[in-house]
């Protein structure tokens, strides 16, 4: 929001203080202000001159001589290149000295033989941004069309004396959005008295109904419209002042009209539209939804499709505008405008941010809607327009107003008790300096005891609670004088939870183990969010106001986005990554979402590259799946777990058959560890790579196997050695489970050393060979005690996963 000092002066009186000293007030109230910008950007010597004659230069087709009045006692000649330039203007004259933007300096020169004693300037070579030039002085010099003073002070003419407020609101302030917001929130400041603008409406004996019927169908949309009828207006340019304020609040002028609902949305914050009645296409104003693939062509020239979802007003047949953000070409105000239909409505904010989202349109009025206007300026907004028009513009307001109301609202009533008031806030207010405190913002109040029962007008609607009506307590008081003190009761040191803990230290397991964290966004496309779900059968969880398409739904997988990551460094040619995420994934099987989806905490991997490469001891070393592998068991183990941990073989999609397992705690899936498919590593143009994700809720949570020391063994162990044969399909840790088992107490270690298949093998089968160590930590071995277990476990792997002795 723009605000212009000097029209700010017109609703409450600052002239004693600088726009920086209000500027910085309003901060420190809890208004920031960015920028105090000053729009005089160095220039000097520019006056009101007067072209007494303009003719044709004699050596020159594109220029004129011209004998200017610029106030002193003699004419000056300039020369000038404008083609809009003509005797009997008055025109701003930068004289021998001035100085321009860019530190330019005007000196007296001769062009094409002539002598050339200043410039007379257009808006741009005063420094106004080209963007707020009317488009008729936009290629030529600017020629004043209200009367001013030959020889007087230009920039004051043309408000470039001015500075200029550039607020940062924040949403919750949306009553700052105009002019009078902000000239409440300054006299609350400096205990000063807010004049508002007054509204004379004059009317003839016709009625407005005669002209106009007015229909709302979609209520809930649209509580209240209201039309007013200004017919015999002069469509032409506005007064210099009118265009001043529009300019200085970046809006540029385009005629009397149009510039008084800009003027009026600016100063009240109640947008407005003004349809030429003429060629409105009939006596009936109709505001209902959109039909799916109803078309329009906006005020831009452009034609919109547009929804169901979308509020439009129509004659009755086809569209004319679109509610809230935008107005039709077709009844455009013009130069041959001699009616206007004047809207002032009230719209329901998520309907216009809804069609302002879809149709890529914002608009000063979209913004105003969406954040919440004041219901009680609606129609005092459209009367102030329609008074304006009647002033500048000459027409005639017709009786009364055709509107549809529905709209009810009670002002809001706030309690602020004093006593919580100054225990929560520290500070010592007196009942007083709190009443007037809400006297100075303008509220009305009930006094019973130490409590006030504050009624909040609708243009605050940020007020809600108490703790809303304490902020402006705390602001008015001044945050510089509220008191430092320390905390007083009982002080816990803080810690992390178990669960935090827990996290963390899987972290250092996974850095330790040569990876590298990375965080990736949680919001993915539609197509990402398909590939390597936790669970099958859920429903993408879809934003409403995505930033993208590719940033429009929640993911339900790590594992895409680490591919991304993958991408972006092997396009910087880092040909080896190995990195994990550790981020929420959101699950939810609802097709019309009604409750909130689930967020489970996951951890995920992705390798590839070299895992090893020492050049020294020529020692290489690809990444491959038991290298991954290798690392989760490290972390299973550090969390206490690994003897609940099974790898399961498994085929899951987008992953290689062969190499991908499935991870199981106490028989419970947790997540996979596996090669990406060939097909998939091609189409991602990845090399080969493997992957994990797991359910990280689930591993912290579940209890450790408690540590028990065991003492060294004082007696011996006996080593055997087997190799068997079995199904190919068959898992070494099937095989190893089977022999855990059978081996009982005295079995203490299974190690798998050799994977045989080839020639000498019988077709479909393979060996395994496996080391099995015995030990009593009591006593010695006898060899017949370890043959006896031994060939039970013979007896047990035969029977249960058919294996037999090799050889």
């Amino acid at each position: 929001m723009l605000v212009s000092y000097k029209w700010l002066q017109d609703y409450v009186d600052v002239k004693e203080h600088s726009a920086r000293d209000i500027a910085e007030k309003m901060t420190r109230g809890g208004i920031e202000i960015d920028f105090v910008h000053g729009l005089n950007q160095g220039i000097s010597g520019v006056v009101v001159g007067f072209v007494k004659e303009c003719s044709q230069h004699p050596n020159a087709d594109k220029l004129n001589v011209c004998q200017v009045d610029i106030g002193e006692a003699e004419l000056v000649q300039i020369v000038c290149g404008a083609a809009n330039i003509a005797a009997g203007q008055h025109v701003a004259v930068a004289k021998v000295g001035a100085v321009l933007p860019g530190n330019f300096k005007i000196k007296k020169a001769k062009l094409r033989g002539e002598v050339s004693q200043g410039m007379i300037c257009s808006l741009q070579e005063l420094g106004i941004d080209s963007k707020l030039v009317q488009k008729e002085y936009a290629e030529g010099i600017y020629v004043f069309r209200d009367q001013v003073e030959v020889g007087s002070d230009a920039l004051a003419a043309l408000n470039l004396d001015d500075e200029i407020l550039e607020l940062d609101l924040t949403p919750n302030r949306a009553d700052c959005l105009n002019m009078l917001g902000v000239a409440y929130e300054v006299a609350a400041l400096y205990e000063k008295e807010v004049t508002l603008p007054t509204i004379d409406v004059q009317t003839n004996k016709e009625k407005a109904s005669d002209y106009i019927d007015v229909k709302v169908e979609a209520t809930e949309d649209t509580p209240y419209y209201g039309a007013i009828i200004i017919k015999d207006v002069k469509v032409g340019t506005s007064p210099l002042w009118l265009q001043n304020r529009l300019m200085a609040a970046g809006i540029r002028p385009i005629s009397n009209v149009v510039d008084i609902t800009n003027y009026v949305l600016l100063e009240y914050g109640q947008p407005l539209h003004a349809f030429d009645y003429d060629r409105f296409g009939s006596k009936e104003v109709l505001v209902r939804r959109a039909k799916d693939g109803e078309t329009i062509v906006t005020l831009d020239d452009q034609e919109r499709m547009l929804s169901s979802d979308h509020l439009v007003i129509t004659n009755g047949k086809e569209p004319v505008a679109i509610a809230g953000v935008m107005g039709g070409a077709t009844s455009e105000v013009h130069a041959g405008t001699t009616t206007v239909l004047l809207e002032a409505a009230y719209f329901q904010g998520a309907t216009i941010r809804k069609a302002s989202r879809d149709l890529g349109l914002r608009s000063d009025a979209s913004t105003r809607y969406e954040k919440g206007v004041a219901q009680d300026r609606v129609l005092a907004a459209g009367r102030r327009a329609a008074a304006l028009m009647a002033e500048l513009a000459g027409g005639t307001i017709v009786s009364g107003v055709v509107e549809q109301d529905l709209l009810s609202y009670e002002l809001s009533t706030v309690v602020l008790d004093l006593k919580r008031v100054n225990n929560r806030l520290g500070m010592s207010v007196s009942l007083d300096e709190a009443m007037s405190f809400m006297d100075r913002l303008g509220f009305t109040y009930e006094k019973v005891g130490d409590i006030l029962n504050v009624t909040i007008p609708s243009r605050r609607s940020d007020i809600q609670i108490e703790e809303d009506l304490m902020e402006e307590v705390a602001r008015l008081y001044g945050y510089d004088h509220i008191p430092t003190t320390l905390p007083v009761g009982a002080t816990t040191q803080g810690a992390l939870t178990d669960y935090q803990t827990k996290r963390r230290h899987v972290r250092r397991v996974l850095q330790r183990s040569g990876l590298s964290q990375v965080i990736t966004y949680s919001l993915t496309s539609p197509e990402k969010a398909k590939g390597f779900a936790f669970e099958k059968n859920q429903t993408p969880v879809t934003l409403a106001m995505p930033m993208s398409e590719d940033r429009s739904t929640m993911r339900t997988s790590l594992i895409p986005h680490l591919f991304d990551v993958l991408s972006y460094n092997f396009n910087r040619k880092n040909q080896d990554v190995h990195v994990y995420e550790i981020g929420s994934i959101f699950l939810s099987n609802e097709e019309t979402l009604t409750n909130q989806p689930t967020e489970r905490e996951m951890v995920a991997g992705a390798l590839t590259g070299m895992w090893l490469e020492h050049e020294w001891q020529a020692e290489k070393k690809a990444v491959d799946f038991f290298v991954g592998k290798g690392i989760l068991e490290n972390l299973f183990k550090e969390l206490g777990i690994e003897a609940e941990i099974v790898f399961e073989q498994a085929t899951l999609p987008d992953l290689h058959s062969g190499r991908t397992a499935l991870v199981k705690l106490d028989g419970q899936e947790i997540g996979f560890i596996g090669q990406v498919h060939p097909s998939k590593q091609k189409e991602l143009g990845l090399k080969e790579t493997y992957v994990y994700e797991l359910e990280l809720d689930t591993l912290l949570k579940h209890e450790a196997t408690s540590v028990v020391y065991q003492a060294m063994p004082r007696y011996p162990a006996m080593v055997r050695d087997i190799a068997l044969v079995i199904d190919k399909h068959r898992s070494a840790g099937e095989v190893e489970t089977v022999i855990r088992w059978a081996g009982g107490e005295l079995l203490k270690k299974v190690r798998l050393f050799d994977l045989y298949e080839g020639e000498h093998m019988e077709a479909g089968k393979k060996s395994l060979a496996f080391s099995l160590t015995y030990l009593n930590p009591e006593r010695t071995l006898t060899d017949e005690e370890v043959t006896k277990v031994h060939n039970e476990v013979l007896k047990m792997v035969k029977e249960h996963v058919g294996a037999t002795l090799r050889g």
